[in-house]
């Protein structure tokens, strides 16, 4: 709000048309998200301890998880705090992409704030029913994905990574798909969730990659040098981006192992509707898996092995989500988050560098 505030009184202090560049405002909101985290989370730590909301740890999972009972949960609460705080301050809500953003942010968050405070008001690793989850993701997506329908027009399909101008046209069937791509990138975030520091890191990579993707986007010359869908709306989501950023960040400096807070389905199922929200804005929806492709290979560990299990009563990994199949390898924890980190980076960087395999 506040760059409506000031970026008009350009037109009498030429200083403050400063306002009106996108990279200046993403840098103040990462510098405001972070110092939000980095100030407020030890009082938000005592403050859930006091309240007694700490993670519920599954009684099957390693046993080395056993000693992470009683950490503080819903750390993502703040971060989407601090996230929305700067939003408020650096943000153009003319824009109709930061509209649906905060819609997104907001409904996943509450749908996983409910889910958190029944784990804490049960002393369950059982929150939210699984049917009753899905049905308010699906909610959330589906009003989240037609109104991206109206507003794509035209622009109802699919590019395909690698390729110069091969798109797939959806029509209608836009609606489905990205309802799936929510939902399925909503739960694969909140799998993943399971070590120290392990999502946020690679959040880190993806919504990076996703904010200078949408900064080309939104860019003219550059979009139409690389052969993308010139998108004007999409350079708005770089403050967002950053924003978001500056969140994670201040949340790792907290959550890193061994971990003081963790973040909670509050957190992990709003950032993952988050980064595919916005991968569907800049039309690029198939980029996403690959830039996030440890959340992928996390979501369909958990996947195959319980198909598998149910065919054969047999076992693929020893155990799902996939980082517990390498901690029962025998990888330390702190081990298992930095290589799904390194392979995170390199897809990051790989899915950047498609821009110009075309």
């Amino acid at each position: 709000m506040l760059y409506h505030f000031l970026y008009p009184l350009s037109k009498y202090i030429t200083g403050f048309n400063v306002f009106n560049y996108i990279t200046f405002r993403s840098v103040i909101a990462f510098v405001i998200s972070f110092v939000i985290c980095m100030i407020f989370f030890p009082a938000f730590i005592k403050f859930m301890l006091k309240l007694k909301a700490r993670q519920v740890i599954r009684q099957e999972g390693p046993e080395t998880h056993q000693a992470k009972i009683g950490t503080p949960t819903m750390g993502g609460i703040l971060i989407i705090i601090s996230m929305l705080v700067s939003l408020l301050i650096c943000g153009n809500f003319t824009n109709l992409y930061v509209l649906i953003i905060v819609f997104t942010t907001i409904s996943f968050g509450i749908i996983g704030f409910i889910d958190d405070y029944l784990k804490i008001s049960r002393k369950s690793s059982d929150g939210l029913h699984a049917r009753f989850k899905l049905i308010s993701q699906i909610l959330a997506a589906t009003a989240i994905t037609v109104a991206l329908y109206y507003i794509l027009g035209d622009k109802t399909y699919i590019t395909v990574p690698f390729f110069k101008s091969l798109k797939l046209s959806l029509s209608i069937f836009y609606i489905p798909f990205g309802i799936f791509l929510i939902v399925s990138f909503s739960n694969a975030v909140n799998l993943t969730d399971g070590l120290d520091g392990l999502a946020s890191g690679l959040l880190i990579a993806v919504v990076l990659t996703i904010g200078l993707l949408s900064y080309i986007t939104g860019h003219m010359e550059i979009s139409q040098y690389l052969y993308i869908d010139f998108i004007p709306m999409s350079s708005e989501l770089l403050v967002y981006c950053f924003a978001f950023i500056g969140g994670l960040c201040g949340f790792l400096w907290f959550n890193s192992h061994p971990a003081e807070i963790i973040m909670g389905d509050a957190g992990a199922l709003s950032f993952g509707g988050i980064i595919a929200t916005m991968a569907m804005m800049i039309k690029q929806e198939l980029l996403l898996p690959i830039v996030g492709g440890v959340f992928v290979a996390e979501t369909l560990s958990v996947s195959m092995q319980v198909i598998y299990y149910k065919m054969t009563k047999k076992r693929i990994f020893l155990m799902a989500p996939l980082h517990h199949h390498f901690e029962l390898k025998g990888w330390k924890e702190s081990k298992v988050i930095a290589r799904f980190w390194i392979i995170g980076g390199i897809l990051a960087i790989l899915a950047i560098g498609s821009l110009k395999l075309r």
